[in-house]
C-alpha cells in the first residue's frame, strides 16, 4: 500500500468546497493533506441555487446544524417543482418529494390508483402527495415533527445561495485542515507514466500532490486539457446549450418550490431566497439569439434587478473517463446536464462519494477506476433519461423548438422504460436511483402519459375499502396543511 498523503483540489466555488468538506469529513488530516487552489481571478457561475432532499442528508453526514446552514445561506425550503406550461399552454403539473399515497406499498397504491382511474374516481395523483398540497398552499412544516401524521412522509430540498453556501464550506473545511492556496494555474506537469505530478501557479509556486481533483468547471483544465480524455456530446438529446441568468429583489411570498415555466426556445427558473429571487432563462441558440432570451427572461421576472443578465453557454454530455490516472473530475469538469431537475451539486456530492468508496492508493488500480467510471456514467445517463422525459412528451407544437422536442430522437433507454410504463405502469429496477417511481409517475402523469391498463394483481384488494382510504386521507392531509403555518411565517420563526 501506498496511501494517498496529499490531494490537490483545483477550482474553489460550490463544487470545490463541496468536494474539501466531504473529504475533510472522512480523510484524518494527520494520514492525508488536502489543499485547494483556487484565484479570485476567476468567477464562479455561482447559480446552482436549487437542490434535491439529498443535500439535507449531506448536511447530516457533515455533522452541521441545519437551521445554521440556513440562516447563513439565506436558504428557504424546497418541497418540489412546479412545471407550467410544458404540456400545452395554460397547463401545469406538479412534481413532489417524499411519498404519494396512504399507508400501503407504493407499488400497489399506484397500482390501486391507476383502477380507480379506469374506474372514474375523482382522485388525481397529486391530491395523495403531501408535498404538493403543501406547496399548493405555501404552507410548510418539517415532516420529522410531525410524525404518525398525512406530512410524516413528505421531504424537502433547499433554495440557496451557491456563493454564500461556497463560503460557509469553505470555513467547514478550513477548520478540518484543509490548505487553501490563493492562485492561478497556468502549468500542469505530468510524470513519465501521464500521471499529474504537479501544477505551476501563475505567481511561479509549484503545488505537488498525489491525487488530483478537477473543480475547474467547463475549463476542464486537468481531465481535459492535460489528460484529454474526451466527451460524450449528448446535444441530439438535450438541445439548449446556453442558459441567462439574472437576480432580483424578492416580491411578494416565497413560496416553497421551484418554478420551470416553458418558454418558446427552452424554460425559465424563478428560485425564491430569502434576500433574493434567482431567474434564469435555459434555450436552445439554434432557435433563439443571445438578446431575444434576454428579453424574454426580463419580461418574464418581477422585482428590480441586482445583476446584469449573463450568459452562460455549456455543451450537455459527460466526459468519457470521469476518473482517469490520478485524476478526478466533480462538477462542471465531469460533464453537465441542464439544472432542470436541479442535479448540478448531487453530481458532486454522489462524484466524491463515490471516489471515497473507491478510495486507491497511489498507484490508482484500473479497476477501480473502470467502476467508478461505469457507475458514474449510469448516473448521468439516468439523469439525462429523465431530463428528456420532460421533454418529449410534450403536445407542443406551436413553435419549432418545441416541434423539434416532440419528434427529436431519444435514448434507447428511455424508449424501454416508457414502453414498460405505458404497459400498466411499472418501470426498470436499477441500483442506486435518484429518481424513484414516484418522480417517474408525476412527470408522466403530468405530461398526460398514463398506463393503458393496471396490474391484475390490485383486483385482490376492496375496492370499496380503497375508495374510503384514499377519501380519508385526503381530507386529513387538505384538513392539516391549512392549519400548518405559511412558508414565510416558518422561515421568519425558525431560520431567518
Amino acid at each position: 500500500m501506498h496511501a494517498l498523503k496529499k490531494i490537490v483540489i483545483v477550482g474553489g466555488g460550490s463544487s470545490g468546497w463541496i468536494a474539501a468538506a466531504i473529504l475533510a469529513n472522512k480523510l484524518k488530516p494527520e494520514l492525508c493533506d488536502i489543499e485547494l487552489i483556487e484565484s479570485e481571478e476567476i468567477g464562479t457561475i455561482g447559480v446552482g441555487e436549487s437542490t434535491i432532499p439529498l443535500f439535507v442528508d449531506l448536511l447530516k453526514q457533515l455533522d452541521i446544524d441545519e437551521v445554521d446552514f440556513i440562516k447563513q445561506v439565506q436558504a428557504s425550503f424546497k418541497l418540489g417543482i412546479e412545471f407550467i406550461d410544458w404540456k400545452q399552454k395554460g397547463e401545469a403539473y406538479f412534481h413532489p418529494f417524499g411519498i404519494i399515497g396512504p399507508g400501503m406499498d407504493l407499488h400497489q397504491f399506484h397500482q390501486a390508483w391507476l383502477k380507480s382511474k379506469q374506474q372514474g374516481s375523482p382522485y388525481e395523483l397529486q391530491q395523495f402527495s403531501a408535498c404538493n398540497i403543501m406547496a399548493k398552499h405555501r404552507r410548510f412544516f418539517p415532516p420529522k415533527s410531525a410524525t404518525k401524521t398525512p406530512i410524516d412522509n413528505a421531504a424537502y430540498a433547499l433554495h440557496l445561495d451557491a456563493n454564500l453556501v461556497a463560503k460557509y464550506l469553505r470555513n467547514y473545511a478550513e477548520v478540518r485542515g484543509v490548505i487553501r492556496t490563493e492562485g492561478m494555474v497556468v502549468q500542469v506537469l505530468q510524470k513519465n507514466n501521464g500521471y499529474i505530478e504537479k501544477v505551476i501557479l501563475k505567481n511561479g509556486a509549484a503545488v505537488t500532490g498525489d491525487f488530483f481533483i478537477d473543480c475547474t468547471g467547463f475549463k476542464a483544465l486537468l481531465i481535459e486539457k492535460t489528460l484529454g480524455v474526451g466527451y460524450h456530446d449528448w446535444s441530439h438529446y438535450l438541445p439548449c446549450d446556453r442558459a441567462v441568468a439574472v437576480q432580483t429583489k424578492n416580491t411578494g411570498e416565497t413560496f416553497p418550490f421551484t418554478r420551470a415555466t416553458a418558454r418558446d426556445s427552452g424554460w425559465t427558473w424563478r428560485i425564491p431566497l430569502q434576500h433574493r429571487t434567482g431567474n434564469g432563462y435555459v434555450y436552445a441558440s439554434k432557435f433563439c439569439s443571445d438578446e431575444d432570451a434576454k428579453t424574454t427572461l426580463l419580461n418574464a421576472i418581477d422585482g428590480e434587478l441586482l445583476t446584469e443578465p449573463r450568459v452562460i453557454p455549456f455543451l450537455t454530455g459527460i466526459r468519457k473517463q470521469i476518473w482517469d490516472k490520478n485524476c478526478l473530475s466533480v462538477g462542471l469538469a465531469a460533464g453537465f446536464i441542464e439544472p432542470l431537475e436541479s442535479t448540478a451539486i448531487h453530481l458532486v456530492m454522489r462524484g466524491v462519494n463515490m471516489f471515497l468508496r473507491f478510495l486507491p492508493d497511489q498507484d490508482c488500480d484500473q479497476a477501480l477506476m473502470s467502476e467508478y467510471n461505469r457507475r458514474m456514467t449510469m448516473d448521468y445517463e439516468e439523469i439525462r433519461d429523465f431530463i428528456v422525459l420532460h421533454y418529449c412528451l410534450t403536445e407542443r407544437e406551436d413553435t419549432a423548438f418545441w416541434r423539434h422536442c416532440k419528434h427529436m430522437e431519444i435514448p434507447p433507454s428511455l424508449t424501454n422504460t416508457l414502453n414498460l410504463f405505458k404497459s400498466q405502469g411499472d418501470l426498470p429496477k436499477g441500483v442506486d436511483l435518484l429518481f424513484h417511481d414516484i418522480s417517474w409517475w408525476s412527470v408522466c402523469e403530468g405530461m398526460g402519459l398514463r398506463p393503458a391498463k393496471y396490474n391484475s394483481l390490485v383486483d385482490n384488494l376492496n375496492y370499496e375499502a380503497t375508495q374510503s382510504l384514499f377519501k380519508m386521507f385526503t381530507e386529513k392531509l387538505d384538513e392539516l396543511v391549512q392549519k400548518l403555518p405559511t412558508h414565510d411565517d416558518f422561515l421568519r420563526d425558525n431560520c431567518p
